[in-house]
C-alpha cells in the first residue's frame, strides 16, 4: 500500500492546497464560512469542533495561505459492520471546486483512519449530484450499499430546501488504493442528470420526475442484490452490479 499520508499530501499538491488539521474552536469559524458559502443556513458549533477533536475525530482542512479552502468533518461510528468512519460533511469554496480539493481531503481522511486502526468510512449524498458521484465512486473507488428517501426530512439550507432529501449510503473500504473498479457481466444502468442543481431552477417538475425516476430504479436494482459499484462520468450514469462483480 503506498503511503496514506504521502498519497494525501500529493493530492493536496496537485490541487494546489496544503493539508492542515482544524482542532480549535477559532477553526469553527473558518469552517462555517465554507459552510456558509456551500450551503448557506447551516453552521457547526464551535464547542463541537473541540469536542470532536479531543474524542480523535480532528476535522482537516485545505489552505491556500493562512485562507481555508475547503474542509472535511467526520467521527468514528459504529454500525453492524463495526467500527468505522462517518464522514458528515466535505465541502470547497465554489471557486475551488472541481480542482481536486475534496479529493485531497478525503484521503486526508483515509489516512487518519488508517492511523487510527480504522479501515471502513461510510457517508451519505444525493444520488442526483453527478460531481460528488464521480469523486465517491470514480475517483476514490466506495460502493453504493444503501439507499433511504427522504433521509433527512425536510431541510432549509439553500442548497437543499425544496428538495426531498433522498441520499445514497456509501462504503468506502479504506485498505484499497483509491480509484475506480471495473465491472464485469451484467449490470444496470442508472442515468442522473449531467446537472441537478441548473435543472431543478430551469424545470422544477422535471427535476422532480428525475428524483422519482431515479429512487425507483435503485430500489428495483438493490431488490436483486445489486450495489452502486461505479459511475460513468461521460453518460453520467451509476453501474449497478453484484459486488463479486467489480473490482
Amino acid at each position: 500500500m503506498i503511503d496514506p499520508w504521502e498519497l494525501a499530501h500529493a493530492a493536496a499538491h496537485g490541487a494546489g492546497v496544503e493539508l492542515r488539521p482544524l482542532p480549535g474552536v477559532e477553526d469553527a469559524d473558518l469552517i462555517n464560512g465554507v459552510i456558509q458559502a456551500t450551503w448557506g443556513g447551516q453552521r457547526i458549533d464551535r464547542e463541537v469542533v473541540r469536542a470532536l477533536a479531543a474524542s480523535g475525530n480532528v476535522c482537516w482542512g485545505a489552505f491556500h495561505g493562512s485562507d481555508l479552502i475547503g474542509f472535511v468533518l467526520g467521527w468514528a461510528g459504529v454500525d453492524a459492520g463495526g467500527l468505522h468512519v462517518h464522514s458528515h460533511m466535505l465541502a470547497a469554496l465554489p471557486d475551488r471546486r472541481r480542482r481536486g480539493v475534496g479529493y485531497a481531503l478525503k484521503l486526508a481522511q483515509r489516512a487518519q483512519a488508517l492511523g487510527q486502526q480504522i479501515r471502513v468510512a461510510r457517508w451519505t449524498f444525493d444520488p442526483l449530484l453527478a460531481r460528488n458521484a464521480w469523486l465517491n465512486l470514480g475517483k476514490l473507488g466506495a460502493v453504493v450499499d444503501a439507499f433511504m428517501r427522504d433521509y433527512y426530512g425536510a431541510m432549509t439550507d439553500d442548497l437543499n430546501v425544496g428538495e426531498r432529501s433522498d441520499r445514497f449510503m456509501v462504503r468506502w473500504d479504506l485498505t484499497r488504493e483509491p480509484g475506480p473498479r471495473s465491472v464485469t457481466g451484467p449490470r444496470t444502468e442508472i442515468p442522473i442528470p449531467v446537472d441537478h442543481q441548473e435543472l431543478r431552477t430551469r424545470d422544477p417538475a422535471e427535476a422532480r420526475r428525475w428524483r422519482e425516476d431515479v429512487a425507483v430504479a435503485v430500489e428495483d436494482a438493490m431488490a436483486r442484490g445489486e450495489i452502486g459499484v461505479a459511475f460513468d462520468r461521460e453518460r453520467s450514469s451509476y453501474l449497478f452490479a453484484k459486488e463479486e462483480a467489480a473490482r
